[in-house]
């Protein structure tokens, strides 16, 4: 067990929902600090029926502090990740800044937990749309050694943190009554309307958001042959992202292997109905922390390739879960080696 144990970015939207999980979880602790930018320290929390005063991110503050579990902007996690270390906690980290760093080990339990033993004071957490399309990799490269996906995702609004959700929110009442809207995060109107652009432009066309997914897939998985080709797209819905995918394999896996593979498969729950119209959607998977996969069918265009549907909360397993998760993972860990 951590005895002293902190949320770092704790009043965010994916804050409150790290702190929902440590209570609906049972997280032992001994005590428990919250942590912010100037901008909401002093403020209240609830947890547990008690109301916690959120304290300042400083270096000073980490003093005793066992485990932070964070998720704040990348230049907050590259300052403030080492004044932890440095006082002898572990981060779990939700940010981007330190997923890449070759010293640092990227975990996703449920695919590459034994990473986490390899951890330095640091431990990254991958980014959302990364995150669900390992999960359902996984079981298909432990048969048949993935070769290569062809993704293309859409991903909601609070993605994009909570003036994302804003901007949907906002931008569609204007829409319905023709006034103008001012948006906050996003370069176009995401009202009624698709953007295929996420980040920033990164490498040969392709955006900051999609180089994630090619090189933290490689990274989980240890693999850097396995080739990636995504396409990132933001949608007007509220939450869970949506990945299509197209998997070659290096030998054939059939749709009812495919479905006995991810039924077996941790956090992967399988809805996978055509004619009954069961199939994954955001709006039936919010609020969960599985990874919800149908559609499933074989490529007509490669004898390897396997087709299918994905959906999950990016909020849940795309961020808090997955970083609560990998807190619980040290302390069997830590439990195992007493």
């Amino acid at each position: 067990m951590f005895e002293n144990i902190a949320v770092v970015g704790a009043t965010g939207a994916v804050g409150g929902i790290i702190r929902r999980l440590l209570q609906e979880r049972n997280f032992p602790f001994k005590t428990i600090k919250f942590l912010a930018s100037q901008r909401s320290a002093g403020n209240t929390v609830d947890f547990r029926g008690e109301s916690h005063r959120v304290e300042l991110l400083t270096p000073e503050v980490f003093a005793g502090i066992d485990l932070a579990i964070a998720s704040t902007p990348d230049d907050v996690a590259a300052q403030f990740a080492p004044w932890a270390v440095k006082h002898g906690c572990v981060v779990v980290d939700e940010s981007g800044y330190w997923r890449m760093k070759p010293e640092v080990p990227l975990v996703v339990p449920e695919v590459n937990p034994e990473a986490v033993q390899r951890h330095q004071g640091i431990i990254a957490s991958p980014n959302c749309s990364t995150t669900q399309m390992v999960m359902a990799l996984k079981p298909l490269h432990d048969a048949a050694r993935v070769r290569r996906v062809i993704v293309s995702t859409y991903q909601a609004t609070s993605g994009a943190g909570l003036a994302g959700s804003r901007d949907l929110n906002g931008g569609t009442r204007a829409h319905i009554s023709g006034q103008d809207y001012e948006y906050e995060t996003f370069a176009h109107p995401i009202a009624y309307n698709l953007i295929p652009q996420i980040g920033s432009d990164k490498y040969q066309g392709y955006t900051s958001e999609e180089m994630k997914m090619v090189y933290e897939t490689q990274k989980i998985f240890e693999d850097d042959s396995i080739q990636v080709c995504p396409t990132c797209v933001r949608v007007p819905v509220t939450n869970c992202h949506s990945e299509s995918m197209l998997v070659e394999t290096e030998r054939k896996v059939t749709v009812d292997e495919a479905r006995r593979l991810f039924a077996a498969q941790p956090g992967v729950v399988v809805k996978d109905d055509l004619a009954t119209g069961a199939y994954p959607m955001p709006r039936d998977c919010n609020d969960n922390d599985e990874v919800f996969i149908g559609r499933i069918r074989e490529d007509l265009s490669s004898p390897n390739g396997l087709a299918f549907w994905c959906v999950s909360d990016n909020l849940r397993k795309g961020a808090a879960t997955n970083a609560v998760q990998i807190a619980e993972l040290l302390v069997q860990l830590k439990t195992a080696a007493v």
